[in-house]
């Protein structure tokens, strides 16, 4: 069994309409969901299931939707070659609410352009909510994405965020062709 805590207004995120999330979740991984919608606690049985793994990925799904993933970028971690990592904002400023919303506010960018431009060049999915950072993707793009956002948090300019981005980009392309040959 594991154990995971989400944020309140996200619980019926996780359920999904009349169970459907929740009931996908079960039905790909063989777990049992026990969510306690008073106090967002979710148990994962994996008393059922018949591959480890599987009970990993339940509990990667549903601290991804708990981190302000949708349910249908959540599920992409069934695939073999998905991760989700979490990067907790106050490791890099502390305690203080005020270098936390300042940190998060470069990470989002004017109107999102920062965000976008990490999922645009690497291919990830990345959500950013509360203190956290999520990160969903395949483990060259997703090594490289927290690599900028890293850069980001210890206070890098966004020029040479942006650059570094551009410059792995051709990385990426040149290992994805690469892998077709």
């Amino acid at each position: 069994m594991m154990y995971v805590k989400i944020p309140l207004e996200r619980v019926g995120v996780l359920v999904g309409k009349n169970g459907e999330i929740k009931k996908k979740i079960e039905d790909e991984t063989g777990t049992s969901l026990v969510i306690d919608s008073k106090s967002g606690d979710v148990t994962v049985d994996d008393s059922n299931s018949q591959d480890p793994i599987l009970t990993l990925k339940s509990a990667d799904m549903v601290k991804a939707i708990g981190r302000g993933f949708s349910p249908e970028k959540a599920l992409k971690l069934l695939s073999d070659e998905v991760f989700f990592t979490l990067i907790d904002i106050r490791d890099y400023t502390g305690k203080n609410q005020k270098h936390v919303r300042r940190v998060r506010a470069r990470l989002i960018g004017t109107k999102g352009k920062t965000r976008k431009l990490i999922e645009e060049l690497t291919g990830v999915s990345v959500s950013i909510y509360g203190n956290t950072v999520g990160v969903i993707g395949e483990s060259l793009e997703m090594n490289i994405a927290v690599s900028a956002i890293e850069m980001l948090l210890k206070g890098s300019e966004h020029s040479a965020v942006y650059g570094f981005l551009e410059k792995k980009r051709r990385d990426i392309e040149l290992a994805e062709m690469d892998f077709l040959n």
